[in-house]
């Protein structure tokens, strides 16, 4: 068999991938040593700029089942830490509650409908690289069979086959210090605080929902999330001692006493669920020594996997696919100049490099100890400046990301502001095409084709060339066209071709 892209991994960020590929053109086919999806919820929501993202390709309101377009959250944490994003005046920081099973569910619907083919049950089990191409031999249900492909992309998470067979250093650190457990769980209905949505416990106090609530003796998570079998439960102890065995709602609560300091009551949920219970001793941080490897790319945990505070990690996988997408799509039509594959590591290393830096600092801001008690109250004060609230609000959504294009343009590299257009749409539905876009306020003649205007003269610029991801690839502050302009607009076209 022979086909253009071979994408190993059906979940999140292998199914966008496949989605962006085929608005490309492009058909890929995609591999999930999983006979049928996961029930297990490794996430329950989204943070950051992939949020907006979705909301560019259409699939926001798939997900929450209305056209309203995302609004920045008031609030948010920082290692635990809370952060008032009301004092910003472009608040960057979207979020969206869903289970990640919802988001793999509804990834797969969009990619059926782009005729992607998905095969589960089947693992890639060898690769042979050339220079046209990749090998592969995969194991299905009717046996071993191998598939030629120009290139390969590994989506199969922080255990990568596709990484490991093609020989790419996995460096980090590994800490078995720390013992995170997780299940849904009743609590006693007197304890929830129906105006806040929190708990009001006897013998200890507050603790708000959905947020990591820190104590001297660890971390504490109450989060009632809508739709879900019963309230998700969440302890984080250090250098304690694990119980053998799966989590027990026992073990559960003996945790949170050890954290609070109380006893509460769990009870199990009721319904078939499928109910959470997971136990997770130690983490790891580590990053892939190269995203490239010839034909075979690394995409979402299979480059880098950290610790999950302040839920970074699909924002960076998805960003990741979104930004891989339409270059190795350019790749495969024969239209993408020289280096333009080799610029989504150059791209997407430093982001990683962020998120990583990031959750390290969120890390040691949770951890017990009178020393993390003192270096909070610091921080605390820091973040009553709102100067401060901007960087680590940026920091956490990715609104910090700068590309370099080529282009000195203060927009040039950074991701397009959300735009109404002149016939009334928003940037939003002009980008569901995941094409590169064209966009004109002077109403001159650029010598290309012109995808929409802006009314009225509150624009952030005189014109803007989009990149399919969504960042700006070239903008100008020229009152009309000229030679100059336009000569730069050619070559940013050249440069970063749709």
């Amino acid at each position: 068999m022979i086909a253009d892209i071979v994408i190993a991994g059906a979940g999140p960020n292998g199914l966008m991938l496949a989605c962006e590929l085929s608005l490309a053109g492009i058909r890929p086919l995609v591999l999930e040593r999983l006979p049928e999806r996961t029930q297990e919820n490794r996430a329950n929501g989204l943070v950051g700029q992939v949020v907006r993202m979705l909301d560019r390709r259409g699939l926001y309101e798939r997900l929450t089942g209305h056209e309203d377009p995302p609004r920045p959250a008031p609030g948010f944490v920082f290692g635990a830490l809370p952060i008032d994003l009301s004092v910003l005046d472009d608040n960057p920081l979207y979020l969206l509650q869903v289970p990640q099973r919802r988001i793999e569910q509804m990834l797969e619907e969009r990619a059926v409908e782009l005729a992607v083919e998905i095969r589960r049950g089947h693992e890639l089990t060898g690769l042979t690289q050339s220079a046209d191409g990749v090998t592969l031999q995969v194991s299905g249900p009717a046996g071993p069979y191998s598939i030629e492909t120009r290139y390969l992309i590994g989506a199969d998470g922080g255990h990568s086959v596709v990484r490991k067979l093609a020989g790419i250093a996995f460096p980090g650190v590994t800490t078995d210090a720390m013992i995170a457990r997780t299940a849904h769980a009743v609590v006693p209905a007197e304890l929830v605080d129906p105006a806040t949505g929190g708990l009001d416990i006897p013998g200890y106090g507050h603790v708000p929902p959905f947020l990591h609530h820190r104590t001297e003796r660890g971390l504490f998570v109450y989060a009632p999330l809508p739709g879900a079998p019963a309230p998700l439960i969440s302890t984080m102890e250090w250098n304690g001692q694990d119980a053998e065995g799966p989590l027990t709602l026992a073990e559960l609560q003996a945790s949170a006493r050890r954290v609070l300091g109380v006893t509460i009551a769990f009870a199990p949920p009721a319904g078939p669920g499928p109910h959470m219970s997971r136990k997770l001793n130690g983490g790891n941080t580590r990053l892939a020594e190269r995203f490239r490897d010839g034909r075979v790319l690394l995409v979402g945990d299979a480059a880098h996997v950290h610790s999950a505070i302040g839920g970074p990690g699909l924002n960076l996988g998805l960003q990741d696919v979104v930004n891989l997408g339409w270059k190795l799509a350019a790749e495969v039509r024969g239209t993408a100049p020289a280096g333009l594959l080799d610029t989504y590591e150059s791209e997407r290393r430093p982001v990683a490099e962020r998120v990583v830096m990031s959750s390290r600092a969120q890390s040691a801001l949770i951890a017990p100890g009178s020393e993390v008690t003192g270096l909070r109250a610091l921080f605390t004060e820091l973040l009553g400046d709102p100067r401060n609230v901007r960087r680590i609000a940026d920091l956490m959504s990715g609104a910090d990301v700068r590309y370099e294009t080529g282009c000195d343009h203060p927009l040039a590299g950074r991701w397009a502001p959300d735009l109404d257009l002149e016939d009334g749409a928003r940037l939003a539905e002009l980008t569901r095409d995941g094409r590169s876009h064209l966009i004109d306020f002077t109403g001159g003649d650029w010598g290309h084709p012109v995808t929409a205007g802006l009314p009225g003269s509150a624009v952030p610029c005189t014109a803007l060339l989009l990149r399919p991801d969504g960042y700006v690839a070239w903008a100008t502050d020229v009152p009309q066209p000229d030679a100059e302009s336009r000569a730069s607009l050619k070559a940013a076209m050249r440069r970063w071709p749709a």
